[in-house]
């Protein structure tokens, strides 16, 4: 019965205006109108991330609860970790409207969002109230009109330490015009070494575009290391528009989604043979085998959010429980011995 109510509450979504359709999905998650089985595990499925222990490695990638709005309720969908966001310091309302396209030919999407959100405030606040338990992280962007976009970041930091269990430093959006530049090597060091003082030990990720080679990777990767990050996630939308069908495609912004897949495990695969910290692979994990892949070719999790558009809330549950199907199939008795299996011909 529930499968059929959520079939058909996305047919209905998907006849409205994508961002309309996502704040009413929103609302019919706080108000328990979608399947809460809780956090989906097994003995396999079981895993550790930023000091953490995860019920799964299938997460909510930010961007689906930019407020925290719901966020009670994503813990309870199956998910076993939950980023939201993006936030910067002053609230800021983004790029006009329409800003959000589905691209359903592709099962994919592309954003201009450009960070709306009630700022810093109104995020803390919203973390600070109870909750059921399960692992939080909050994704971190600058103002689109700062003078400092470091302390912007490092404001953040300071604000919301203690508060989540991972902080993500994004700097990979492509819709802030200029953000994406931090991630050369000098203004990342600078950025990142700022954001590691100001943590004062709490878990820090980065976040990383797809379109960078391998030695920008590398670069990436060393300093994410030197500068005692818990984690990289590989990757954020992309700017490319190959192979599309839909009639949005030419649409700017940042496409994500299924199209992303390929370019973003590539990513994600070069990461690991340069870097033994932790990796989280995202775009295009719409399935359990897309999510496997991504495990196999060295991620230690996997986020999505694109593909909760066309398959609805339930779709963490049914990955993870598919992700304990496929590694019982192939004898790993936990998540960690599945990681990058595919780089050690296992």
């Amino acid at each position: 019965m529930t499968g059929a109510l959520e079939r058909a509450g996305l047919a209905i979504l998907g006849r409205l205006d994508p961002e309309t359709a996502h704040a009413l999905a929103l609302k019919a998650l706080r108000m328990g109108l979608a399947p809460l089985p809780g956090p989906v595990s097994s003995p396999r499925l079981a895993t550790r991330l930023f000091g953490r222990d995860l019920p799964n490695p299938v997460g909510v990638a930010a961007g689906f609860d930019k407020q925290a709005e719901a966020l009670d309720a994503t813990l309870r969908t199956g998910f076993g970790f939950v980023e939201v966001g993006g936030v910067t310091p002053r609230p800021q309302t983004g790029n006009p409207r329409p800003r959000l396209f589905r691209l359903t030919e592709d099962r994919a999407v592309i954003n201009r969002f450009g960070f709306n959100n009630g700022g810093l405030a109104a995020m803390q606040a919203r973390l600070r109230a109870p909750r059921p338990p399960g692992v939080v992280g909050v994704n971190l962007g600058a103002n689109k009109d700062s003078a400092d976009r470091l302390d912007d970041y490092v404001t953040l930091v300071r604000g919301l330490r203690g508060l989540a269990d991972f902080l993500t430093v994004n700097v990979s959006s492509p819709n802030t015009p200029g953000l994406r530049g931090l991630q050369d090597r000098a203004a990342l060091d600078e950025l990142l070494a700022a954001c590691a003082e100001a943590a004062e030990g709490a878990a820090l990720a980065v976040k990383i575009a797809p379109e960078l080679d391998e030695t920008a990777l590398r670069d990436v990767a060393e300093t994410a290391a030197a500068r005692g990050v818990s984690a990289i996630i590989a990757t954020n939308t992309t700017l490319a528009r190959v192979g599309l069908r839909s009639v949005h495609a030419s649409e700017a912004g940042g496409l994500s989604g299924r199209p992303l897949f390929e370019k973003s495990t590539r990513a994600l695969r070069l990461l690991a043979g340069m870097t033994e910290l932790p990796l989280i692979g995202v775009g295009g994990v719409d399935g359990a085998e897309a999510a496997y892949a991504k495990i196999r070719a060295g991620a230690s999790a996997v986020q999505l959010y694109s593909a909760l558009v066309f398959g609805g809330v339930s779709l963490g549950a049914r990955i993870a429980r598919g992700l304990d199907a496929l590694l019982a199939r192939d004898g790993f008795s936990c998540v960690a011995d599945a990681v990058g299996a595919d780089l050690r011909g296992a």
